[in-house]
C-alpha cells in the first residue's frame, strides 16, 4: 500500500508551526471547520469537515517537534505530525498516516483512502504554507 505522506517547508519558527497544529483556533483556519481539542496525551478531540466529523484521541505531545493524534474507524488510523527547525524561520512539517493495514477493509477501498487522504493532506498544507507566509 502507498504511504500516506506530505511534507512541506513553511517560512515560520517551529513554535509558530506547533501552535498553528495544535491550537483549535489555528486549526479551523486551514484544516477543519471546526475544532474542539485536549492537546495532551489520551486526550480527546473532534474535527468537523463539511462533509464529516472525526473524532480522535491525542498519542504524542512533544512540544515543538512532534504531535500525533489517531482517528478513524475504531482510531486505528495514526497521524503524526513531525516538525524540524531547517533555520530559526523555517521549519519543515510532514505528516504521515499510518494503520490502513490494521483495517479489514477491501483493498479498493484501502487504496481510495490513501488517494483521497494523499491529496487532502497536500490540499491541507498548502493553505497552511498561504497562512503563515
Amino acid at each position: 500500500m502507498k504511504p500516506i505522506e506530505s511534507d512541506i517547508v513553511i517560512d515560520a519558527p517551529a513554535e509558530v508551526v506547533w501552535r498553528t497544529i495544535t491550537e483549535p483556533d489555528q486549526i479551523v483556519q486551514w484544516f477543519a471547520d471546526r475544532v474542539e481539542l485536549n492537546a495532551r496525551p489520551g486526550g480527546a478531540g473532534v474535527l468537523d469537515f463539511t462533509t464529516m466529523s472525526e473524532d480522535l484521541v491525542v498519542e504524542t505531545v512533544d512540544r515543538p517537534h512532534r504531535f500525533s493524534f489517531r482517528w478513524g474507524e475504531d482510531k486505528k488510523m495514526l497521524v503524526e505530525f513531525t516538525l524540524v527547525a531547517e533555520a530559526a524561520e523555517r521549519t519543515r512539517l510532514r505528516v504521515v498516516e499510518t494503520g490502513l493495514d490494521d483495517l479489514a477493509w477491501p483493498d479498493e477501498r484501502k487504496v481510495a483512502y490513501v488517494d483521497d487522504h494523499n491529496e487532502g493532506w497536500a490540499h491541507h498544507f498548502g493553505r497552511l504554507q498561504s497562512l503563515l507566509g
